[in-house]
């Protein structure tokens, strides 16, 4: 990305060898759509914008249109074209691409944002934010189970091929997949070396790319890796992360591996996160989480080092948890990370280094002030991460403006006195219930229209697994019923 802005007149010096740019957006998934177009088409419409079809939020994931109307894209609008317009200052190049120039979209209609565009989402929460002096950081930590990439029938001689899982998939069962290696070793200074030119080539290739990773290492379960990106401002770092994904995705082709961000890949094991640190400053850098010296008075000691401002923006965040799940966990297969005993939090929690809570609070004596935040544990690797860092910005700041108070004490006080912590949704269909509400705080902080749009692309999504005949069914029932 560029370290100065980018103007339109930058171009033609800045792609003066080039003959080609790509583009992509982000849809509703988190998935990037885009194109490869001429130097000179991109030149033309790098501030105009060009034609994209809205059939990027008319359809799944696996490009199946919606079952269920989706007001953004509607089927009898014909899939008209959106406005894709470059977002400039997001250039890079793609190192295992020759270097193409890459840029970032937003869609526009109707000279409005699109609802469901979450980088235009979140570009809208940071402008509120920018009008109060405020700017959000953030830095997202994802774990990411690897596999070896098998050939159609099977395994190549030295495991592993190039290709296509699916086409695997289509003639075996999910559990003849092979992890890169064995059991669970976290943290291990051992168990890189095993495929050590593919661990470092995702490191090196992501500082080349500006998605650089501050911490990689091994986490738990067979073939785990762990990714924390350098804390950015977070319209920064939601990009980011989409396009980590792109590249780990990429260079694993090369190296015959398919990296997974399933939350939760194989049964029995600890599931795949995307843990969210956040925190807010001023615009000329100062931490207003940070309390200049411990409260004496504070409701809780582990709230002792947090401003009024970060306990208002934490009481947000815990009051709107029920409510906005499907934006921190939105697939099926994202609660079946969300259960106990696996370091996946299940219930409205927080406390000061608690890894078990569902807000972990960083203040000191662990940190320096100026690092004071909340890691928001409850996204899986799965997350989309502009809704995800949107809502925790927007439900934060409701806090910030209501002046909320936290009414959920901290985990070890509710272990010592015997409280009983308030349950998650742990379905799709029950998060998705308390999402459409129309008492909802998401409703309240997001454009309706969005959540209309989001609700029925996950009523789709809830419809498509209903009529799915899943391999534990077959192996139960074939013989017994």
């Amino acid at each position: 990305m560029a370290t100065t802005k980018i103007t339109a007149e930058d171009l033609p010096n800045l792609l003066a060898n080039d003959i080609k740019v790509k583009v992509a957006g982000v849809d509703c998934d988190g998935i990037l759509r885009g194109k490869v177009m001429s130097k000179e088409k991109f030149l033309g419409i790098a501030q105009k914008g060009f034609g994209f079809s809205s059939a990027v939020f008319g359809w799944d994931m696996q490009d199946v249109l919606y079952t269920t109307e989706a007001n953004i894209a509607p089927a009898d609008s014909g899939y008209v074209d959106f406005l894709a317009v470059p977002d400039l200052n997001s250039f890079r190049r793609i190192p295992w691409e020759d270097d193409i120039p890459f840029f970032l979209v937003r869609f526009v209609q109707n000279d409005k944002p699109v609802s469901a565009d979450g980088r235009s989402m979140l570009r809208s929460i940071c402008d509120k934010l920018a009008a109060n002096n405020c700017k959000g950081m953030a830095g997202v930590e994802l774990e990411f189970m690897n596999f070896q990439t098998p050939s159609e029938d099977g395994y190549s001689a030295n495991g592993s091929q190039t290709r296509d899982i699916a086409a695997f998939l289509d003639k075996n069962a999910p559990g003849a997949l092979r992890p890169l290696t064995a059991g669970s070793f976290s943290y291990s200074a051992t168990r890189p070396v095993a495929y050590k030119k593919y661990f470092y080539d995702i490191f090196d290739t992501s500082a080349r790319f500006d998605c650089g990773i501050e911490g990689w290492h091994t986490e738990g379960g067979p073939g785990v890796y762990e990714a924390a990106l350098k804390v950015c401002d977070v319209s920064d770092m939601a990009d980011k992360v989409s396009l980590f994904k792109l590249l780990a995705k990429s260079i694993g082709v090369e190296h015959g591996i398919t990296p997974c961000f399933m939350a939760k890949p194989m049964q029995g094991q600890p599931g795949s996160s995307g843990h969210i640190h956040v925190s807010l400053t001023d615009l000329e850098g100062k931490n207003l989480f940070a309390r200049d010296t411990p409260d004496p008075n504070a409701p809780w000691s582990d709230a002792a080092n947090l401003s009024d401002l970060g306990r208002h923006f934490l009481a947000g965040v815990l009051e709107a948890l029920p409510d906005i799940m499907p934006l921190f966990a939105p697939t099926i297969n994202s609660y079946k990370r969300l259960v106990e005993n696996f370091w996946a939090p299940v219930n409205i929690s927080w406390g000061l280094e608690d890894r078990m809570a569902s807000v972990r609070i960083i203040t000191p004596p662990v940190c320096k002030p100026g690092a004071t935040r909340f890691e928001v544990r409850i996204p899986g690797a799965d997350l989309h991460p502009h809704y995800a860092l949107s809502v925790i910005l927007a439900a934060g700041w409701r806090g910030v403006e209501k002046k909320l108070d936290i009414k959920v004490p901290p985990v070890n006080v509710q272990k010592a006195e015997g409280i009983k912590a308030d349950l998650l949704p742990n379905t799709l269909e029950e998060a998705l219930r308390r999402f459409n509400d129309k008492g909802s705080i998401a409703r309240e902080i997001l454009d309706p229209e969005f959540v209309d749009f989001f609700t029925a692309t996950r009523e789709h999504e809830l419809r498509v697994w209903r009529e799915a005949v899943t391999d534990w069914e077959f192996k139960r029932y074939i013989e017994t019923v």
